[in-house]
């Protein structure tokens, strides 16, 4: 049974790493590479006239197939991990009477969204190459609080009984946004900000996209296995 949710998670995880990376090639990429013309000042905002104008559009992809499958790769990595996960915590909601369906699969995957990307992003979104930030071991300490509580925070709305476990679960959601995340005291623009923020929206979009397809694939891989 357990060699079963596995191989099932794996599956889910790779066909979500093929469907996140096309997606990502198509709208995250393009403007990774444009930041990083910033990065290296091969293009420059606000240049030295005093123009708020600077070119926009991103490179192609160029003959960095190297590092576009280390990307492919990763992604078959990360969401086979998250699909163990997720194939894991459904299994023990069933054995609890949950029903775990491709449709409540929608609702899981966009739950570990909220949970691992979502959340963690209203303190630290996404940032393109360049950007200036504090130390990393600060924010990391940060992120990974967030994700547990939050993860911690839905389950407990979501599956808890009675009013006290409810209000627990939005105090868990709160709590890392009353602590607040490590942030500079200045700002320092490298690159356009409706470079940054585009890129910041577009990548919470796929991330959502991804793992809506990621939980269903689960919950499918699931109730087959079942």
């Amino acid at each position: 049974m357990i060699k079963n949710l596995a191989s099932s998670a794996m599956l889910a995880g790779v066909l979500t790493g093929i469907i996140a990376s096309a997606l990502q090639f198509y709208f995250v990429i393009p403007l990774v590479l444009e930041g990083e013309l910033y990065e290296t000042g091969a293009r420059i905002h606000f240049p030295v006239d005093g123009s708020p104008q600077s070119e926009a559009g991103a490179p192609g992809l160029g003959g960095e197939w190297g590092r576009h499958l280390m990307t492919v790769a990763f992604n078959f990595v990360s969401f086979t991990a998250y699909g163990l996960i997720l194939v894991a915590l459904m299994a023990y909601a069933a054995l609890r009477g949950v029903a775990v369906t491709p449709k409540s699969g929608l609702l899981w995957g966009l739950a570990g969204f909220t949970a691992v990307q979502l959340a963690p992003a209203m303190g630290l979104p996404p940032e393109l190459p360049g950007t200036i930030a504090p130390e990393v071991m600060p924010r990391q300490i940060w992120w990974s609080g967030t994700i547990i509580a939050s993860a911690a925070g839905l389950a407990l709305i979501a599956f808890g009984r009675g009013l006290p476990m409810i209000l627990g679960g939005a105090a868990l959601l709160l709590l890392p946004h009353l602590i607040g995340a490590p942030h500079l005291d200045t700002y320092w623009g490298v690159s356009a900000p409706e470079l940054a923020a585009h890129f910041a929206t577009v990548s919470l979009g796929v991330a959502a996209a991804s793992w809506a397809v990621l939980g269903t694939l689960c919950a499918w891989f699931y109730q087959k296995v079942e």
